[in-house]
């Protein structure tokens, strides 16, 4: 029987492969990689002796994250916020919080229950009144320009119009990467939350192989209306559980947030590859 040790080190190897293939063709070679996934080690084992009721001093840190204690002292600064800590608490992006309520707030939905076209300023359920909505300390008009920079609206004679009904940016591919790096690492700590025992979070899938294309594709298209109905109803609910903890709950209660996702990926089998 394999060592728990031994099961991680082959879990990590083959949830970074794909990443790994980015990096490259991005120009970030293993030196580079490595060098930077110090600190990442040093924040995990920080952490970790902070859970245990520990001492952080430079030797257990050294010898829980195998990182030598000089590099140790060199890359901790506690007196400074470390970047991936400021990152965990980044709020969602003014735009896509009005995106989020323009898919949500009856006002700005028709009949149906889809995203009206909305007129720029004229009315309750014009875009600038959307927007006064999530925040009345930037202009509507901002908010709209980043929105056109984003790709996810259009700006016609009659109004705006909300372009998908998933914010997804086609423009930018530091928004891109952020989204990717966010929803990522939720994912994967969900997955490892389980394996580790520390708690038991949805992680699900379906999986499928020996399919044609055109299935693949008629899948993919399936999985797009089953999110479209999953974002409606946990974006509601969302909605609800933030007003009224916002209203009912003392300020040092409000001390969590949570991701939900989902995704869908395929790509042609290795040869006699089989279930």
């Amino acid at each position: 029987m394999k060592s728990a040790a031994t099961l991680a080190l082959e879990f990590s190897l083959k949830v970074v492969r794909p990443l790994a293939r980015m990096l490259i063709k991005s120009g970030v070679a293993y030196p580079a990689f490595a060098q930077a996934l110090k600190t990442e080690f040093l924040a995990a084992a920080q952490q970790e002796l902070k859970q245990r009721g520990m001492p952080q001093t430079d030797s257990a840190v050294s010898l829980l994250s195998g990182v030598h204690r000089r590099d140790v002292r060199n890359l901790t600064r506690p007196a400074e916020v470390k970047a991936a800590d400021a990152e965990a608490f980044r709020p969602l992006s003014l735009a896509a919080e009005v995106v989020g309520r323009w898919l949500n707030d009856a006002p700005f939905l028709d009949a149906q229950g889809r995203p009206k076209l909305l007129p720029r300023s004229a009315g309750d359920d014009s875009f600038d009144a959307l927007v006064t909505r999530v925040s009345s300390d930037v202009r509507p008009r901002a908010v709209l320009d980043e929105l056109l920079r984003l790709g996810g609206v259009a700006e016609e004679p009659e109004g705006i119009r909300l372009l998908a009904e998933e914010f997804t940016p086609r423009q930018g591919m530091e928004e891109l990467a952020w989204l990717c790096a966010d929803n990522l690492r939720d994912a994967l700590s969900a997955g490892t939350a389980n394996l580790l025992g520390e708690d038991k979070f949805l992680e699900q899938s379906i999986f499928v192989d020996e399919l044609t294309p055109a299935s693949v594709a008629r899948l993919h298209q399936v999985s797009r209306q089953a999110w479209r109905q999953a974002f409606k109803l946990v974006m509601q609910e969302a909605q609800d559980r933030f007003n009224d903890d916002a209203q009912h709950a003392e300020a040092a209660q409000k001390n969590q947030r949570a991701r939900f996702g989902v995704y869908f990926y395929a790509e042609p089998m290795n040869e006699g590859e089989k279930p």
